[in-house]
């Protein structure tokens, strides 16, 4: 194992490939393909084992659809909120299947990718989330169309269509009477197309979820309405597989005993800032000893959260903070200046890799 210095991303394949193999029992059991949400992860160094379980990539802009194409291969979904001309035309070149978001886009981009597969994302005006910030059909939503009057008139422009309305969603009985309910609503539209993509945000890896029911509820829609179903997994495809491995480099006392580390959570961990939610901590265990552990930035609310663990930690102490994949690497940042956190893999054999590294160079080349 090759000396590596905090803080780091640790990736576990073997961790990894058990998310993998549930995607590919879905597959098997439903027909329903997965292409990877990029947004959520697009950290490339796994992509070799990822491409064996999943049939491609979906994207949210231009250059995730590239990365998708470059380093992933197999399918591309190239979806945006709102492309610019330049940007379709580039698109076009290498994905698969075009999105688009609304009416005016279609109309105004559909004949620059008319040798395309093209899709038209359909906002259902249901939806599971836990954030409004997160709620793909909260008031006012800019994100995919309502009117099915106005899908009616389009529908001979597109072959399929994208309902993306779950976050987290880990409720059987939800996702079930949610898919029911978006066929019944769009029966005579879905008839037409030739596939229909469920989104992501279905949480369908976690302990002890009912595969074999989610199974027949994908089966059981692609057969009535005659399409292929498509799931986007970002979250469920890599939850659990990855620690955000940190050294305390002191612990101050207010109050409470508060333990710094050598990471972030604005730079390394954005999203816990974002959604004002605190991670798990993988190591050291869960104990009687409590504690708050910080982020080292100068921001006053830079805090991991509020713990108690089996040891107190000291200077020198390893933490190592789960689920550090999904929405994580994707969004870190150079904020206060912080050393970026490396990028390591432990491979299916037991072996690790440092596969990236950042130093000043990359700091400074951030910006001008």
């Amino acid at each position: 194992m090759p000396q590596l210095r905090t803080p780091y991303y640790l990736i576990d394949e073997v961790r990894l490939k058990k998310n993998l193999e549930i995607i590919r029992l879905i597959r098997e059991q439903s027909g329903a393909k997965s292409v990877l949400a990029l947004k959520c992860f697009s950290t490339w160094c796994v992509f070799d084992l990822m491409r064996q379980y999943m049939d491609g990539t979906t994207s949210s802009s231009l250059y995730e659809a590239r990365l998708g194409r470059e380093k992933f291969g197999k399918e591309v979904h190239a979806y945006s909120v709102a492309y610019s001309t330049e940007e379709v035309e580039a698109v076009a070149g290498f994905a698969d299947k075009v999105i688009f978001n609304s009416i005016s886009q279609l109309n105004r981009f559909h004949e620059r990718v008319s040798g395309l597969k093209v899709g038209l994302r359909v906002n259902p005006g249901i939806s599971y989330s836990h954030f409004d910030l997160a709620d793909p059909a909260r008031s006012c939503s800019r994100l995919g169309v309502c009117s099915e009057q106005e899908l009616d008139t389009v529908s001979d422009l597109i072959s399929g269509v994208m309902f993306h309305f779950n976050c987290e969603n880990d409720d059987i009985e939800n996702i079930a009477a949610a898919i029911d309910q978006i066929g019944i609503k769009y029966a005579s539209l879905l008839k037409k197309m030739e596939w229909v993509s469920l989104g992501g945000g279905i949480y369908f890896t976690k302990d002890g979820y009912p595969l074999e029911r989610f199974c027949r509820v994908l089966k059981n829609f692609s057969e009535r309405y005659g399409v292929q179903v498509y799931l986007e997994p970002g979250e469920a495809a890599i939850t659990c597989s990855t620690e955000l491995v940190t050294t305390v480099l002191d612990v101050v006392h207010n109050e409470v005993a508060i333990a710094i580390v050598d990471a972030s959570v604005e730079a390394h961990m954005l999203d816990h800032l974002i959604y004002r939610t605190s991670p798990r901590i993988s190591s050291p265990s869960s104990g009687t000893n409590q504690i708050i552990i910080a982020g080292r930035s100068c921001l006053a609310g830079d805090l991991f959260g509020n713990y108690e663990l089996e040891t107190a930690l000291k200077i020198g102490d390893e933490v190592r903070i789960a689920d550090a994949a999904g929405y994580t690497m994707v969004k870190k940042n150079w904020f206060n200046g912080l050393a970026m956190p490396s990028i390591a893999v432990r491979r299916l054999d037991g072996s690790v890799e440092l596969v990236r590294s950042f130093d000043y160079k990359d700091y400074i080349g951030n910006l001008s």
